[in-house]
């Protein structure tokens, strides 16, 4: 799908960086949204300047790396929300009022979509990315025209891991490479399908994630009833 301008935040480095690479290579124009360069995702006032794009990837990402919820600080918690969670939230509200047209992609994780005990504070702000975009996708932004999705990747060889990546290279364990994921992001760009978790995994062509069905009322004469939402 021809692509002229784009915006990634959290490009200066990591999965960030791979994707504006990946995208630079394809000649489109790219603004690169990162704290390193002044822009705050978490600040709302940051995003009342930015403009329509044909893709916006919602990439940046912080950790907590506090596994133990007795010892969560005040700054821990308000930081993670303020990036993994308003960033995305901010994001999608401005290209949603710019846009009417596109391509938006939000870099989520597999801790969206299962337990993380090391950062529980990730996980969290994971799974509230998921519900998000699988809930403003199909309706809210797919009838202006706009496809969201998501990609959600499984452990990545970037900064983020820190000092934990050594138990990785010592166990053995494959990690994804940034391009792993902008090859991903890409993909799930030019998806027809809106809402869409794609699962990255090493050695493993990105696929999408298949939400299982929940039980819906076990009344007589309204079994399978969608609620009047």
């Amino acid at each position: 799908m021809q692509r002229h301008s784009a915006l990634v935040t959290g490009g200066r480095s990591g999965i960030g960086a791979a994707i504006v690479a990946a995208l630079e290579r394809d000649g489109v124009r790219v603004d690169v949204l990162d704290i390193a360069d002044g822009f705050d995702v978490s600040d709302p006032r940051a995003w009342e300047e930015v403009g329509a794009v044909d893709l916006a990837c919602l990439n940046a990402g912080v950790v907590a790396a506090e596994a133990d919820p007795a010892r969560i600080s005040d700054d821990q918690y308000r930081r993670i929300l303020g990036v993994n969670l308003d960033g995305v939230v901010f994001g999608v509200r401005r290209m949603a009022q710019v846009m009417d047209g596109g391509s938006l992609v939000v870099t989520a994780s597999l801790a969206g979509l299962t337990a993380t005990e090391p950062d529980p504070l990730y996980a969290l702000t994971k799974h509230a990315v998921v519900g998000f975009v699988r809930s403003v996708a199909p309706k809210l932004l797919a009838d202006r025209g706009i496809r969201l999705n998501m990609v959600n990747p499984g452990f990545v060889d970037t900064p983020l891991l820190g000092e934990g990546r050594e138990a990785f290279v010592a166990a053995g364990f494959p990690l994804l490479k940034p391009e792993d994921v902008a090859d991903a992001v890409l993909r799930a760009a030019d998806d027809e399908e809106v809402g869409q978790a794609w699962i990255v995994q090493p050695g493993r062509e990105p696929l999408k994630f298949r939400f299982p069905n929940l039980p819906g009322p076990r009344v007589p004469g309204k079994e399978g009833m969608r609620p009047p939402l």
